[in-house]
């Protein structure tokens, strides 16, 4: 037996016991599928580009339209992210966001909204440098649903993953259009929550995915999963939404899109404006019509 399938043994039984009944994420995905259609993921950067005027986007994301949001955990060196969300981590951090920051944003959300499942998106280090065991429990206390760690391979499930399971916090992790069916079943065995399916080759922002071979890369992993599976990297607009929709997705992520809005309604210092807080929520509820009339 391999390292990885030994863990992945010894997990089976923990992680199948972790959450008992439905968690936020489950009800979501069941109800967009009992609507008929995918769900919209949103992604931004916490504290972008200052820690009040975040909120207040993140707060108004799901009236817009979105179903599932995610935080990004700012970062110096977000190796799988283009310039957008790059620049957006360094205006965060520039501003004073922390992990404790970060946490504290989600706890502010919840006082508002119980229902939209909330993941938090990242790498390692910041959650390593805060403390595993200390950053699991702030989180799940503060509302989370789940991590994105993409940096974190199966072959480091006991780092982070399996107690993450354990703590009652879903591990989500990602599928590329290199991810064959040999590699696959590693790369589902702790994953919970949902797949997310990288449709491109590259980093976040950088091209448009060919929507056929999408579809084709959906359907392949769901013969090996009955998770939902979303789709993100290079959805730009509506009808990009609209066209990873028609593919079967469970779920349409759009991430540079709504940080690329905050960067252009900027002041000269790098505020925001007036024009920031409405701009992303009226991009949001753009998508959101896209995603929808995806299977129309």
């Amino acid at each position: 037996m391999s390292a990885v399938e030994a863990k992945t043994a010894a997990a089976a039984q923990p992680a199948s016991g972790v959450a008992t009944g439905v968690t936020r994420i489950d009800a979501r995905f069941a109800a967009c599928k009992a609507e008929g259609r995918a769900a919209l993921v949103t992604f931004l950067t916490a504290g972008d580009p200052d820690f009040e005027t975040s909120l207040g986007i993140i707060a108004a994301l799901p009236a817009a339209g979105a179903d599932v949001i995610e935080i990004g955990m700012p970062f110096t060196d977000p190796m799988a992210d283009g310039p957008s969300i790059q620049a957006a981590g360094l205006r965060a951090l520039h501003a004073g966001q922390t992990q404790v920051r970060t946490l504290e944003l989600v706890r502010r959300f919840r006082e508002r909204d119980q229902a939209t499942p909330i993941i938090l998106m990242g790498y390692y280090n910041p959650i390593y440098v805060y403390g595993v065991e200390r950053f699991l429990a702030d989180a799940k206390a503060a509302g989370v649903d789940g991590l994105i760690v993409v940096d974190l391979p199966p072959e480091e499930d006991d780092e982070l993953c399996l107690p993450a399971l354990q703590a009652g916090l879903a591990f989500i992790r990602l599928a590329t259009p290199t991810t064959d069916d040999a590699r696959l079943p590693v790369v589902l065995a702790n994953t919970a929550g949902f797949v997310y399916y990288v449709s491109i080759t590259g980093i976040t922002g950088s091209a448009t995915p060919d929507f056929g071979q999408v579809g084709a890369a959906i359907a392949r992993i769901k013969r090996h999963t009955s998770l939902p599976v979303v789709v993100g990297f290079g959805v730009k607009n509506a009808g990009h939404a609209a066209a990873v929709a028609a593919t079967g997705a469970d779920g349409v992520v759009v991430g540079s899109a709504l940080v690329d809005r905050i960067r252009d309604t900027l002041d000269g210092a790098g505020k925001a404006t007036a024009a920031t807080h409405d701009a992303v929520v009226s991009l949001a509820g753009e998508l959101a019509r896209g995603v929808r009339a995806g299977r129309a």
